[in-house]
């Protein structure tokens, strides 16, 4: 306080004193005697002019402190914010750039400053740059959130928005821009890697079946606007979940990942190839590729993916079945044409697998029939459409019944019988066959108990079980929750299993089949000579008896090879110490045969049809002796006319 009065005071006495002097010389010039009270108005006025001088100097002073300070401001901020700044002038040539801008992509001031803006661009950004937005910019002096794309030093790509107002001079001329390009480079990959996750198989990085269908709907965009035709091919990979369940799922996904990149590589340009889930693929050929034959790249895909993958220390092999749907012939929307070629593709592994078939109505006919019985077979439990009969199985030797085989059978109520041989495979595949199957189980050994209730000597009750129930969890519970509800003894039931199903992951199927035989039951293998046709590996299973398949026992008359293959299976059953059944016998030559190489179990129409439990008790009460299967036959013979 002291020093600012001090300071107006010498600044008032300055000026009194200046202008005073300045008084008392102009009098003395013009011969003007001096008087002292002459001074007083210019000491006075003098003083006045030394403080407004003061003020001024002050406010001056503390005006160009401002000044200074706040261009220190503008600098710090131009060069610590955390955005890159630059200025260009009218020929795109850069006048000014912030540390951050010079920090993001690499460079020294020396290296940008007087070169071009759109040289530290891609080729792609650069031509936008000049044909577009520049020249927008220097005619409306303003731009907002441009995508460029800076290329950094080291090679690397800067994703940006720029934005950019003009400064005009005096005639309202733009001179310069001032910029600020913000740095999206993550943003735009995390934006990229949501995309991905939305469109792409996380697996195999191919499209999946949202992108697929965007896909295919252009595709047959296109088609319709130029009189083309698409065709959609859905493969699936043979035998691909045997990979996963003996090798584990890590291996699966590293062969899908190569199955996938195969695929890839034998597509065209325009052509699509998408992953719908597990081992399921689909492409789309695009009739702007020229003409397209979907036979021959089905059958270039087939010899492509039929070639050894070298994966888990060793080669894995695998083969495809293709289905192909034609547009317009074989549907006009997506989801008509990805049905028909699914048909078509269940086709191709009906008919063998690693091959491809076409659509036709004749499939659409059967997979609507096969729909038809799925739906029907899911409520045939419960509204009592399903039974058994019975078909005997008889020791020649003593002419008696032995055993007898369940066999299911459905009466649908519009329909009548539906034949076995049409509705196990789709209750098999759909999973229906658990509870069927369990249904089946129950009744069978029920009808057994109450036979032995009513007095009749045991046999044994044969039940086929098929590769669906004996993997299922819980088989084991299963089967001695049944024996404890119907009160069966465990020697008289007798599971009959398929060659395949004992051969399929042989430690856990002996280590069930143990299981299974501690606790009494018998064990079968039915249809023996169909599969792997060999005795050998038996020797590690504990099975009781072989059934010989009736495809054979039915020309053992007439074909060298049958008779051939039937010798065998009752010799080397013999010398495996194992019982031998053949099934299907109709004739008495079939039957002199057997007899003759000492096949003494057999089961067929020439003894009994398959019967009702009240018919069944019917041939108990006979009690036959030795050769009493003919009187059995005659009995038989007789209820059938």
């Amino acid at each position: 306080m002291i020093k600012v009065f001090l300071q107006y005071a010498a600044w008032f006495l300055l000026g009194s004193t200046l202008l005073s002097s300045f008084s008392a010389v102009q009098k003395l010039l013009v011969g003007i005697p001096f008087h002292p009270k002459g001074f007083l108005v210019p000491i006075f006025f003098g003083g006045c002019c030394g403080l407004i001088l003061n003020v001024w100097r002050r406010k001056w002073k503390h005006s160009t402190r401002s000044l200074l300070e706040s261009e220190a401001r503008y600098r710090s901020l131009y060069d610590n914010a955390p955005v890159m700044l630059h200025s260009i002038d009218t020929h795109g040539r850069l006048l000014t750039v912030s540390k951050f801008w010079l920090e993001t992509l690499g460079y020294h001031p020396s290296e940008v400053l007087g070169h071009k803006l759109t040289d530290f661009m891609t080729q792609t950004s650069r031509q936008m740059a000049e044909q577009t937005i520049f020249p927008k910019f220097f005619r409306t002096g303003s731009v907002k959130y441009i995508p460029y794309q800076f290329v950094k030093k080291n090679g690397d790509i800067v994703e940006v928005l720029l934005s950019a107002i003009g400064d005009r001079n005096a005639q309202g001329h733009i001179e310069r821009s001032l910029a600020v390009a913000i740095d999206v480079t993550e943003h735009r990959q995390a934006e990229l890697e949501v995309k991905k996750l939305a469109y792409y198989d996380t697996l195999t990085e191919l499209p999946n079946r949202t992108l697929f269908h965007d896909r295919l709907g252009q595709a047959l965009a296109h088609a319709r606007r130029n009189n083309a035709r698409v065709e959609v091919l859905f493969l699936d990979l043979d035998r691909f979940k045997v990979i996963n369940d003996t090798l584990g799922h890590a291996v699966g996904d590293e062969f899908l990942k190569i199955i996938a990149q195969r695929l890839r590589d034998c597509m065209r340009q325009g052509d699509t190839v998408a992953r719908l889930g597990g081992d399921e693929f689909v492409i789309v050929l695009s009739s702007s590729n020229g003409d397209q034959d979907g036979a021959a790249f089905a059958e270039r895909i087939l010899e492509t993916l039929a070639q050894p993958v070298k994966l888990a220390g060793g080669e894995l092999c695998t083969t495809a079945s293709i289905g192909i749907s034609i547009y317009p012939l074989d549907g006009e929307d997506i989801d008509t044409l990805l049905r028909n070629a699914d048909i078509a593709m269940y086709a191709a592994k009906e008919h063998g697998r690693n091959n491809y078939q076409f659509f036709s109505d004749e499939m659409n006919t059967r997979v609507v029939e096969k729909l038809g019985i799925e739906t029907s077979l899911r409520r045939a439990i419960d509204r009592g459409e399903l039974f058994l009969t019975y078909q005997p199985q008889i020791d020649i030797e003593s002419g008696t019944i032995i055993g007898v085989e369940s066999l299911l059978r459905w009466n649908h109520p519009q329909d009548g019988l539906i034949s076995p041989e049409k509705f196990i495979p789709i209750a098999e595949e759909t999973g229906l066959i658990n509870p069927i199957g369990e249904w089946a189980l129950r009744t069978a050994c029920r009808q057994a108990r109450e036979w032995q209730i009513a007095g009749y000597a045991p046999v044994r009750m044969a039940v086929n079980l098929s590769a669906r129930q004996f993997k299922q969890l819980g088989i084991i519970d299963l089967l001695d929750r049944i024996l404890e509800e119907t009160g069966l003894d465990p020697r008289w039931l007798e599971l009959e299993l398929t060659e395949s199903l004992i051969m399929d992951n042989t430690v856990e199927t002996i280590m069930t089949l143990t299981d299974i035989k501690v606790r009494g039951i018998h064990l079968a293998i039915d249809d023996f000579g169909t599969g792997y046709s060999s005795l050998a590996y038996l020797k590690n299973f504990p099975i009781d008896r072989i059934k010989i398949a009736q495809e054979f026992i039915h020309s053992v008359n007439d074909d060298a090879d049958s008779r051939a293959i039937v010798e065998a299976i009752i010799a080397m059953s013999h010398s495996l110490q194992l019982n031998v059944l053949a099934e299907g016998v109709e004739n008495l030559p079939q039957l002199e045969f057997l007899t003759a190489r000492q096949c003494h179990e057999m089961q067929g129409f020439y003894f009994s049809p398959p019967c009702t439990a009240a018919e069944m008790g019917d041939l108990f009460a006979m009690n036959v002796s030795k050769s009493g299967f003919c009187l059995l036959h005659e009995r038989t013979s007789q209820s059938s006319h």
